[in-house]
């Protein structure tokens, strides 16, 4: 098999094309196993749920749970990420950032990603029927959000919304899979992680800016236009907003005033952003792994007092 040069959204010494055999290379890119990035962000608001759970409850989490909502965020990350490619194929293959994506670029046709996408979902309702029936509705809710997600760019402006209410479920079922039930402070940290988003998802979004605009695509960074910088930053306040009206509805103690880390990384984001440049905005959308680990950390410390 030819060799194939990383993704450009993929690190250059990414684990795929430095050590997985060349025959598994396009499977694990379809599934984005190359770009752990947005694993991370799915998986995490689902730990910030749990712990928010054990933190309301002055009990420690289990961890048990985080790791089924890793291996379950990560198999379902693959899963949307294919059916999206799937979707998307024919608008990947004229963006010069995802043209070379295995789907547009005819390495895995679409039988394969229907398998593919197939067996993934096995796995996840594996994983899912583990949790708890409040978890399980909640899981098989999130399929209506996945499903409608890819089509969002091609009605309104704002897909990047739409990605929110999906990549921030994991708050609610993760507080469900650990509380049997959905608290107030939950659906206020959902709507914080709604907002959280939206914000790094316009940022990744100025990577495509020409080209979504040539291919007739829409975004919440073509919206915005010139006004970029200040609506991630509105956005980004009013995620830390609800993310603390949340930890002070929950009744955390003192140690969640270590959200002030949050707050301090997103205004970095929004004093490091330049709409024209790519690279950086690839960089500060990466960088959002460690502000959902603060939340996390937050949180955790809040449980204990």
């Amino acid at each position: 098999m030819t060799a194939v040069a990383p993704l450009p959204d993929a690190a250059p010494d990414n684990w795929v094309d430095r050590f997985a055999p060349a025959r598994l290379r396009p499977w694990l890119k379809l599934g984005r196993f190359d770009r752990p990035a947005g694993a991370w962000l799915l998986l995490l608001p689902g730990w910030q749920g749990a712990a928010l759970a054990a933190a309301q409850a002055h009990r420690a989490p289990e961890l048990g749970l985080f790791v089924k909502i890793a291996l379950g965020a990560l198999i379902m990350r693959a899963a949307g990420c294919a059916y999206n490619d799937l979707v998307d194929r024919d608008i990947d293959a004229q963006v010069a950032r995802t043209a070379a994506r295995p789907l547009a670029s005819g390495q895995i046709g679409v039988k394969g990603a229907l398998g593919f996408i197939g067996g993934c979902c096995l796995l996840g309702l594996a994983i899912l029927l583990t949790l708890g029936l409040p978890a399980i509705g909640l899981g098989v809710l999130s399929l209506f959000l996945v499903a409608a997600y890819p089509f969002m760019k091609r009605i309104t402006w704002w897909p990047q919304a739409w990605l929110g209410l999906t990549f921030n479920w994991g708050a609610l079922l993760g507080f469900a899979a650990a509380a049997s039930h959905v608290s107030g402070g939950a659906i206020l940290l959902y709507i914080g992680g709604i907002f959280w988003t939206l914000g790094y998802d316009t940022i990744y979004a100025l990577q495509d800016i020409e080209d979504d605009a040539l291919v007739g695509v829409k975004s919440s960074a073509r919206r915005l236009g010139g006004r970029v910088r200040l609506g991630v930053a509105g956005f980004f306040v009013l995620a830390f907003s609800f993310t603390l009206w949340s930890g002070l509805r929950s009744h955390l103690g003192l140690g969640f005033g270590l959200i002030g880390g949050f707050a301090v990384h997103l205004a970095w984001q929004v004093w490091s952003l330049r709409s024209h440049n790519p690279d950086l905005a690839l960089r500060l959308f990466r960088s959002n792994r460690d502000a959902g680990l603060l939340v996390v950390i937050a949180i955790l410390a809040g449980g204990l007092g």
